[in-house]
């Protein structure tokens, strides 16, 4: 039997809380999160997303070294399923939810740019809990296209990949969430009206 939904993560706000306990991000910098306060777009985060428009979308495409974006494009699943596919998956009483950037038969994948990358960047992301959620629908494994502007780098995570790590900091977060209760705002993580 299903448990009662009484969290909803999406994977970058558990990606926060990890930055967190790494202690890259102050206990701040995660409840404005959770609380959705607007900050402003950083140069990477808005070059990360326009390049993942000129790669699916074929939107800004002279921004970006061509040979890049054909690369990208020449790793992505033939043929697309789906771009932006929604998929959630409960864990216990927490349902994850979110958009995976392309959807193909037997794999996800999702685009990632950075300004330095390291091997098995992705091993711990929360975005591997859409493993799980796509596994129904044919999907056997997380695959990441990575690019530091330069190269093209893969990390491939299979279905049967360990998320003991990703559980630990689903469970600790949900504690998290407990201990700060009377200052969180955005009462959608609680997956009802506070």
């Amino acid at each position: 039997m299903t448990s009662k939904v009484a969290y909803r993560f999406y994977p970058s706000l558990l990606n926060t809380y990890s930055r967190f306990l790494q202690g890259k991000i102050s206990e701040q910098d995660v409840l404005d999160r959770i609380n959705r306060v607007p900050i402003p777009q950083t140069e990477a985060q808005f070059r990360g997303v326009s390049f993942e428009d000129a790669v699916l979308k074929k939107i800004g495409e002279e921004q970006f070294d061509p040979k890049i974006i054909a690369t990208v494009r020449q790793k992505l699943p033939s043929p697309i399923v789906k771009t932006q596919a929604y998929c959630q998956y409960q864990v216990g009483d927490v349902m994850i939810y979110g958009f995976v950037d392309v959807l193909g038969r037997k794999e996800a994948v999702d685009i990632k740019t950075t300004s330095h990358y390291e091997t098995q960047r992705f091993f711990q992301d929360h975005q591997n809990f859409y493993l799980p959620a796509l596994y129904g629908r044919g999907v056997r494994q997380m695959r990441y296209l990575i690019t530091d502007f330069v190269s093209v780098y893969e990390e491939i995570y299979p279905a049967s990949a360990d998320f003991e790590g990703q559980l630990e900091e689903l469970y600790s977060f949900k504690m998290f969430l407990e201990e700060h209760r009377e200052q969180i705002t955005d009462a959608k993580i609680f997956a009802k009206k506070k």
